[in-house]
């Protein structure tokens, strides 16, 4: 059936051949800096590659740094927004128990999407060799009411083998 079996995932397969690429290209780089440690000459420079004129090589006399006006009072203000209803007859802030609860909501939500787009691609399954996330759905429940059912039926065999000898 197949509940073992890992479909291929073609974003990891990807991942895996950019990392291999960049091992042989950093063991590349490697190669060629002890070349050139040793006093060899590494590979000619390619004619893409201009070396820098004199001129623009040499590091130019000190200026003065500009700075830009920032208004820091806008910066630094928070505007407050307290009224006093928020507050009991000693000073101190009362519990608002709706901000609680919508506090706690937030911590089992999770942080919301940063690309909804790719999140509504996923979803309908458009990004080629991926598979609808209502579909990866299906299966996984499905596959834990079929994992759920055989530990029932596991615990029943217990129960009966165990109630049956006493």
């Amino acid at each position: 059936m197949g509940f073992f079996k890992q479909k291929p995932d073609p974003i990891s397969d990807k991942a895996r051949q950019l990392e291999a690429e960049i091992a042989a290209l950093e063991a590349q780089i490697r190669s060629l800096s002890g070349k050139v440690s040793k006093g060899q000459h590494a590979v000619s420079p390619s004619p893409e590659i201009q070396p820098l004129p004199q001129a623009a090589a040499e590091p130019r006399a000190a200026e003065s740094p500009v700075f830009e006006k920032v208004n820091l009072q806008r910066v630094t203000s928070q505007p407050e927004h307290h009224s006093p209803e928020q507050f009991n007859e000693l000073g101190v802030r009362k519990y608002d128990l709706a901000g609680a609860w919508q506090r706690l909501l937030r911590q089992f939500r999770g942080p919301d999407a940063h690309n909804p787009r790719l999140i509504s691609y996923l979803a309908s399954g458009t990004i080629q060799g991926l598979r609808p996330l209502r579909y990866e759905k299906r299966v996984a429940r499905n596959r834990f009411i079929g994992f759920f059912l055989l530990l029932l039926l596991i615990l029943w065999g217990v129960a009966y083998v165990f109630f049956r000898h006493r």
